[in-house]
């Protein structure tokens, strides 16, 4: 790019192991070059568990606080990207946890018992387009499908993480399905809309 000093190109092609070691001398510039090589990771990471992008830029901000105060804990052996992620999951689900009093709750008894027949999501439902309706999904049920399908985690993980039972867990994937995929023949496909509700 015209007009870049040669330390500005040196600084962007440093390896993230050398910024991890300059930033645990308490480099700010390492910490800025870091923050900004990994933002749009952890922002879509982030967006995924929040209503709106001022309260995911929180998290971002709260989970790269985090990052610097454990720095030298990232000894090298796995991938930054792969342990930062766990840091926003893990700041996503705290400020879940934070704000679910101000959010509705759904009790076992209130929901149908199908764990035996868990249903699929349409092979027509693109990424984007589940994305796209997940702001129309409860957040019980958001994050549930997020830590899941996404994530990688166990009904058994997710219960602890959100103090909730394995089948409530397995329940709100169900519901969360369901509901994705009537929306999508809502909003996507209404010629083929059903009269069930969600």
């Amino acid at each position: 790019m015209a007009g870049m000093r040669k330390s500005d190109k040196d600084e962007h092609t440093l390896s993230d192991l050398e910024l991890i070691r300059r930033c645990s001398e308490g480099d700010p510039r390492a910490q800025e070059l870091l923050y900004k090589r990994y933002f749009s990771y952890a922002m879509s990471v982030c967006i995924r568990y929040t209503r709106n992008r001022y309260e995911a830029m929180e998290i971002v901000n709260d989970s790269f606080m985090k990052v610097l105060d454990n720095i030298r804990e990232h000894d090298g052996s796995g991938s930054f990207r792969s342990w930062y992620g766990r840091i926003l999951v893990n700041s996503a689900i705290d400020n879940y946890r934070r704000n679910a009093r101000h959010n509705s709750h759904l009790q076992i008894s209130e929901i149908e018992s199908t764990e035996d027949c868990e249903p699929e999501i349409s092979a027509e439902l693109s990424a984007n387009e589940i994305l796209s309706l997940f702001d129309l999904l409860p957040d019980h049920y958001r994050v549930t499908f997020n830590l899941y399908e996404i994530e990688g985690y166990s009904h058994e993980e997710i219960g602890q993480m959100l103090d909730i039972s394995s089948s409530t867990s397995r329940s709100n994937l169900s519901r969360a399905k369901k509901m994705l995929r009537e929306l999508y023949k809502r909003n996507f496909n209404p010629g083929n809309s059903s009269n069930e509700q969600v």
